[in-house]
């Protein structure tokens, strides 16, 4: 038996595999930011070429998979599985990608939670046995995004200060069954949780609970603290959502102030007016492939759990009064295989 299930929902991989490539291509604002010397690539406009925002997506998200395949010097016949999503209808920026890379491929959809759920999968594959070589990906634009959930981008609408700015970027990891390190041991799978929040420029309190949960849960399976992670780091909760699991999580008995950060708070800085912080499914994606992935390399982190959260709502849904779904996926990285 390859994968061995702790609790209800947590696994321990025995062969856990290795991450041996990552890379992220980001926009002009998030170049600005303070993570900017950890992307590969910054692009000097958020349309790179392109008609629309929606083909620009598609094209960072395409051309971060082939630079995070050849950074691992491998090619797209060496890839078992692309495991791909993002937050547009029918997940168009992946499957357009998909189309041109031609690797096989599954489409999902984890909205914002995107990142950890291609990777908890991916790992599954490959400790199952069933991949020796695979890219898990996934992008964001704020344009593309903006008018598809929110307001069109002509409106000009006033942003409330909950209100969160999506990035633009994408990240892609490669994972394989041979490399050293650092690897993927543990994933804990979320479930949805949703307390009531029908605000969408709110979506740090719609994701916080199902990230209380995910962590709460995976501490319980695993038995680790917080004490045993070098750092512990929510995908794009931003400000406010940061603040509720700090709250909420010292109430449960676990402090994770020393520890604790997030995604949408650490790539923007206070003068760059996101308000909140950051949001997308790229946030993610480009600070663990930027940011946490170079710091392990350098040694500055043994173990990391990362932990992607996502908004699983759509603007008709919504519209017609029900509340957002949260979850929230984690996986453990460490640069040990046990």
């Amino acid at each position: 038996m390859a994968i061995k299930k702790l609790g209800l929902q947590t696994v321990k991989f025995q062969n856990p595999p290795s991450i041996i490539s990552t890379y992220t291509i980001v926009g002009p604002k998030e170049g600005d930011g303070p993570l900017k010397d950890y992307f590969d690539m910054i692009l000097e406009d958020d349309m790179w070429g392109q008609e629309s925002f929606e083909k620009s997506e598609a094209k960072i998200q395409e051309e971060a998979i082939k630079a995070a395949i050849s950074n691992g010097k491998l090619t797209n016949q060496d890839m078992d599985y692309l495991l791909a999503g993002d937050l547009l209808n029918q997940i168009i920026s992946s499957t357009y990608s998909a189309r041109t890379l031609q690797i096989p491929y599954y489409g999902l959809f984890g909205a914002c939670s995107t990142m950890t759920e291609s990777l908890s999968l991916g790992a599954m594959l490959i400790d199952g046995g069933f991949a020796d070589n695979l890219v898990c990906a996934t992008s964001s634009h704020f344009s593309s995004a903006e008018r598809q959930f929110r307001f069109p981008l002509e409106y000009g609408n006033q942003r409330k200060f909950s209100a969160q700015w999506t990035v633009t970027g994408s990240g892609a990891t490669v994972l394989s069954a041979n490399g050293n390190g650092p690897y993927i041991t543990y994933a804990t799978t979320g479930k949805i949780v949703d307390m009531g929040i029908k605000e969408a420029d709110n979506m740090g309190a719609a994701m916080a609970p199902a990230a209380i949960d995910t962590l709460i849960t995976h501490f319980k399976d695993t038995g680790y603290s917080p004490k045993d992670y070098d750092l512990i780091i929510s995908g794009d909760l931003g400000k406010v959502g940061k603040a509720i699991v700090l709250e909420l999580m010292k109430k449960e008995g676990y402090d994770l102030t020393d520890i604790y950060t997030d995604c949408g708070v650490e790539i923007f800085d206070n003068q760059q007016d996101t308000h909140a912080g950051g949001s997308g499914c790229g946030c993610a994606a480009v600070v663990l492939n930027g940011y946490i992935y170079k710091e392990i390399m350098k040694g500055k982190f043994n173990r990391v759990l990362m932990m992607a959260t996502g908004a699983l709502h759509s603007t008709t849904i919504n519209q017609q009064g029900e509340s957002i779904p949260g979850i929230a996926h984690a996986i453990t990285i460490d640069v040990n295989k046990n």
